[in-house]
This record gives C-alpha cells, structure tokens and sequence, in this order.
C-alpha cells in the first residue's frame, strides 16, 4: 500500500512536466520487456522524471542494480554536505547520495587530499541522484552511485555558504582543446588522481586526454595505476572516478576492463587526433537524437526501488 501511495505521488509531481561519459551494458540483467508489467503511473513516463522527483533514498539494503548508464541503487547513503575535508558542490541538485562504498571512498580521497599543499581537501561534484537512474539533466551515467566528480578546483576553505557552493565554478585545467595541460595543473592533481586510481574499489579515472599524456610523462616510478587513468572528452574542470562494483553484487554490471599496459599511448593518439582533426565527411550520416530512457529499459529492480519507502 506504501508502494502504491508513492507512486501516485510520483505521477502527480510528473503530471506538470512535459552529456556524459562512457557507457556500459548490462549483460545477464532481466529487463521489463513490457509495459503491461509496469504500474500505471510509470507507464509512459521517461525515467529520469521518476527518479528526478524522489529527495532521498530508499529504506533497502545498500545495493546497485543494472549498468553505470542504465541502472539504478538501492540504500542510497547521502554524503553530508560538509566534513572535515570536503565540501559537496551544487546542494540544489541533491546529487551527493552514493553506495555505501563511494561515500567511503570520497572520505578516504578528501583525507589524502588535505595532505597535499594548498589542499584543504576536496570539493565533491555531483554522484548521484537518492536511488540514482538517469538524471533530469546532465551524465548518461552515474546511475548505480558508483560514479563521482571530483572538482579540479583546490579548495581554500571548507567553509562555504549554500549560496557560494551555487555560484562557484571549477578551474579549467586544459590548453588547446585538451591536447595539454594548462598552467593551473599541479603536482598535487597528478598525486590526488593517483591515490584515487590505487584505490583497489577503482575501476576508472576520466580525465581530458593532455592530463593523462602529462601523468605518463612525470611519473617515475610503479606505472600500474595509469591503466585506470582513461582520456575522455571533457573532464578538464572534474574528473570522474568509477567504482567497481561491489563484492556480492550479482545485481551490477562492470564495464569491460581498460586493456593492458598503462594506456600512454593511447592518450598520445587522443592528442595527435585532437591536434589534427580529420576534415569533416559531408556525405557521414547524421547521428540519430539519443532516446530517453523509460523504466522498460531499466532491471526489474529498479521498479522496487522506486516504489519503497
């Protein structure tokens, strides 16, 4: 019955309503393969307009379901908005709810960051939306609360109001498009990503292809964690960290492992490519629009997720 109340709430906030990193399927996951399964008041309606109107998690075992682009997360765990050495960017967007293990993992950064000079710690972007699915605006992804940015700004003070936390922007970190850094990288930001790559939960790091190309060329000694390190458009004013999924979850899928070797040059064709930008193809079809996701697209699961308390 409490299921049942929620979801006619859900249909009455959404009566009025008429970007991104890599993506992962969901192998193995048993989608709803028809909207005769679905409540009525799901029936329809694009997903992130159901999960875009929920404010906080669920009473459930902490646990994700589906893929990072097509999925969702039980037991979603809000970080607070401010600790001892972070801050949580962008309240309005109640995007600071992840997995247990990811609220534990920015912890954990934010406590090496404040070790680094001129880092207090970290100011956090976004993770997730309470029990996660695609978002109203923005990522593709970050849909299990296994996903965060991490601003490249240092912070100087973790005391901002709500109202700073709104108008505060990020440092942009690239030059000539993403080919290379610019004079705001530090050699803080090549030791924080680092101790975020050797984190054993981390799956992936996104970051603009010039700042992988510098990491290769400035680190010298155990090379390992640049394998997690993969160039991405974007991600000059964030980067983007990607949990694994956690043991025992049966319900969430891996992306494929990053190949073999520290990936340097693979980055150094990203800068060759964007230095040298093959001449358009006028005769190249166009890319069709992306269509928006509905809860047919999603696991099983995530329709209990949605109806819990």
């Amino acid at each position: 019955m409490v299921g049942h109340l929620r979801l006619i709430a859900l249909a009455a906030i959404l009566a009025g309503c008429s970007a991104s990193s890599p993506q992962a399927t969901a192998p193995g996951l048993e989608p709803i393969l028809s909207t005769k399964s679905l409540p009525a008041s799901m029936q329809g309606v694009e997903a992130k307009r159901l999960f875009g109107a929920v404010t906080r998690g669920s009473r459930q075992a902490p646990t994700p379901f589906g893929s990072y682009a097509k999925g969702c997360f039980a037991g979603g765990v809000q970080l607070p908005e401010t600790g001892p050495t972070w801050q949580a960017m962008r309240l309005s967007r109640n995007r600071n709810w992840g997995h247990p293990e990811t609220i534990d993992f920015i912890k954990k950064l934010s406590a090496f960051a404040a070790t680094q000079p001129g880092w207090e710690g970290l100011y956090v972007g976004d993770i997730s939306q309470p029990r996660g699915g695609p978002m109203l605006t923005g990522h593709r992804s970050h849909q299990m609360g296994l996903d965060l940015d991490i601003w490249m700004l240092p912070p100087q003070r973790l005391n901002l109001s709500r109202a700073e936390r709104e108008n505060l922007s990020s440092i942009s970190l690239r030059r000539a498009n993403g080919a290379y850094i610019n004079d705001n990288w530090t050699r803080q930001h090549h030791q924080i990503i680092k101790a975020a790559a050797q984190d054993p939960r981390t799956a992936r790091i996104f970051v603009f292809p010039g700042a992988k190309v510098q990491m290769c060329k400035d680190e010298k000694g155990d090379r390992s964690w640049l394998r997690k390190v993969r160039p991405w458009w974007g991600h000059h004013y964030h980067f983007h960290v990607r949990l694994s999924c956690p043991k025992g979850a049966s319900g969430c899928t891996n992306q494929v492992a990053p190949p073999a070797g520290d990936g340097c040059a693979d980055a150094e064709q990203w800068v060759h490519n964007i230095l040298n930008p093959p001449p358009p193809d006028p005769t190249a079809p166009r890319p069709a629009p992306r269509r928006e996701l509905t809860m047919t697209d999603l696991p099983r699961e995530c329709v209990s997720v949605l109806q819990a308390e």
